[in-house]
């Protein structure tokens, strides 16, 4: 996952808005009791999901992929005055930290988290959202985007992280490896739609960022 050169990735972390306290805590906490820690936004992305948030200034935001909250954290930052972000994630274990730290950031009132399958949970949805972000299983980014591109106001914008996934999507791709296989069908599906314009930046293992027209 680590694409730059480790002194290159110290100054651009100096040189990046710190985290909060709060979320600070968050990250630290994660690292220390919870599996598979790198999956966490962490600083740099935290800081950047943060800032585009604050630049689209949304009214709905969906997060398909919660784990223990402190992307959702990020992005609430850029809410509009009673706005509303959605988190869903499968694994009901987090459900309860995720909950404690959304309430000690101060977005428990505009901060819901469902627990369950995000394919059976979005189509009950308003998808009326000016803001999606997608992390979670990617076997199914594909899908996720299927289910909400035709149903997005123009204008709104989605991001996916992952999606240069370690530098793999560039190797051949190794028998079975279901997760690397979809993430290259799914940023030729990006790449190829015109209902949407599109950058993949290289921050931290990728973000593409996609705009509605």
């Amino acid at each position: 996952m680590e694409f730059l050169d480790e002194k290159l990735e110290d100054y651009v972390n100096a040189h990046t808005s710190p985290e909060s306290e709060i979320l600070s805590d968050l990250n630290r906490q994660t690292h220390i009791s919870v599996l598979q820690p790198r999956m966490l936004s962490g600083h740099l992305q935290g800081r950047t999901l943060s800032l585009f948030s604050k630049m689209i200034q949304p009214k709905r935001i969906l997060e398909i992929g919660t784990y223990t909250g402190y992307s959702a954290i990020c992005m609430a930052e850029g809410l509009k005055e009673n706005g509303k972000l959605i988190t869903i994630d499968v694994n009901y274990e987090l459900e309860e930290m995720v909950k404690n730290y959304v309430e000690t950031a101060g977005f428990s009132n505009q901060i819901e988290m469902k627990v369950g399958d995000a394919m059976d949970l979005i189509p009950k949805l308003d998808k009326n959202f000016d803001l999606v972000f997608i992390d979670a299983d990617k076997s199914n980014y594909s899908n996720y985007y299927d289910l909400l591109i035709d149903d997005l106001p123009k204008g709104a914008f989605m991001i996916a992280d992952n999606v240069l996934w370690s530098g793999k999507v560039i190797e051949p791709v190794k028998k079975n490896d279901i997760d690397t296989e979809a993430l290259i069908i799914f940023n030729k599906k990006i790449q190829d739609d015109d209902r949407v314009e599109n950058v993949l930046l290289p921050i931290r293992d990728g973000l593409m960022v996609i705009g509605k027209k």
